[in-house]
């Protein structure tokens, strides 16, 4: 279907609007009096937003019986990944310089840290297993049960954000809750093909 390829398009640019919004902040020297955190925490929000984007494909595809979204979910997930490796490199260069004993001291202290590169790493695997070749390599089966990885990413993240803040946790709680909607309405559509011995 041709016009799905020019949705697709249109998305794939969509999706690209947050990084180019902070090149633009920043070649307008718009980032705010600590740059860094500011692109830290907007690359951070874009990962989580797009882990959630992502997971919602399957319950719209049902609910609203649109086949075709599930053309759009790896994409998402790419995404995901794209803004992920952001955050990250965000830390590892700006903020820390490749100070790698800095940065080792770093996850000691801080738990969080722990956190969101644990959620990032279980993200590696589903980008590099995200094409149709890595698909007929495992299996559908084990692609599916592996891809399933993005449930604990997901976790990961919001756990990461949630300890990140000191105050104000209304945002990691927004996206908690989100993901346990959506973790709920899996564990319920489980049940229902899962046969009762």
């Amino acid at each position: 279907m041709s016009w799905i390829r020019g949705t697709k398009v249109f998305v794939f640019l969509l999706c690209l609007i947050p990084v180019l919004l902070l090149v633009w902040d920043w070649h307008k020297d718009a980032l705010g009096p600590n740059p860094v955190e500011y692109i830290t925490h907007t690359t951070g929000d874009w990962t989580i937003r797009f882990l959630l984007i992502t997971l919602c494909i399957t319950p719209l595809r049902r609910r609203l019986n649109l086949p075709w979204l599930i053309r759009f979910r790896r994409m998402l997930g790419l995404y995901a990944f794209f803004y992920g490796c952001l955050h990250l490199m965000t830390y590892l260069w700006l903020d820390q310089s490749f100070d790698w004993a800095a940065i080792w001291k770093d996850i000691y202290k801080r738990p969080y840290i722990t956190a969101g590169f644990t959620a990032w790493v279980l993200m590696v695997p589903l980008a590099l297993t995200s094409t149709a070749w890595a698909i007929r390599k495992l299996g559908g089966r084990r692609w599916q049960m592996l891809h399933r990885l993005i449930y604990f990413s997901a976790l990961g993240g919001v756990i990461h954000y949630y300890w990140l803040v000191k105050s104000d946790i209304r945002l990691p709680l927004m996206y908690g809750a989100i993901l346990a909607v959506l973790m709920l309405y899996r564990a319920v559509i489980w049940k229902r093909i899962t046969p009762t011995r």
